[in-house]
């Protein structure tokens, strides 16, 4: 309440918006087969949050955008908690959970994205299914080569188009 705010506050939470809006698009939980489920909301937005957190990262105040942005997302996600009833003594316990999970997502899907040993899309079907990967193949292709659009696009956008 009586911090200052920094200058790159304000971009954070407006990237972290768009972040959010790109991780409800309807072709996630439709065609990828993602489960509109609170858990499967949460892979959802894990997956483009770790996107573009890596992409934060390339800029010359790389580490304090992307802390501000993890900053901005986990203040939004405890607020949600809060709102659907969660009792303030289980909230900072799933903060916890949420951020821990946030962080191997983001270190798997950069090693698979790198060419790592492990191929996307094995990656995709233990992280971003909620805990259940769908059956049919062509979900977890499709969901395959969603990210891997994100992240070229992401890779191409300047700084200040990441807010748009």
């Amino acid at each position: 309440m009586f911090r200052r705010r920094k200058p790159e506050d304000d971009f954070a939470a407006a990237v972290y918006k768009r972040v959010g809006e790109q991780a409800r698009a309807a072709e996630l939980f439709e065609v990828c087969g993602i489960p509109d489920t609170l858990d499967g909301r949460f892979d959802a937005l894990a997956l483009h949050a770790a996107l573009m957190i890596d992409r934060l990262r390339r800029e010359p105040d790389g580490e304090v955008l992307a802390q501000a942005f993890f900053d901005a997302m986990f203040r939004h996600l405890d607020l949600t908690l809060r709102e659907i009833g969660i009792q303030d003594l289980g909230v900072g316990r799933r903060i916890k959970v949420m951020a821990e999970g946030l962080h191997g997502r983001g270190l798997a899907y950069r090693e698979a994205l790198n060419d790592g040993p492990t191929p996307l899309v094995e990656v995709l079907r233990r992280n971003a299914y909620g805990g259940r990967s769908p059956e049919d193949p062509q979900q977890v292709a499709s969901l395959e080569a969603h990210v891997r659009e994100y992240a070229r696009s992401l890779s191409a956008t300047a700084r200040n188009d990441l807010i748009k």
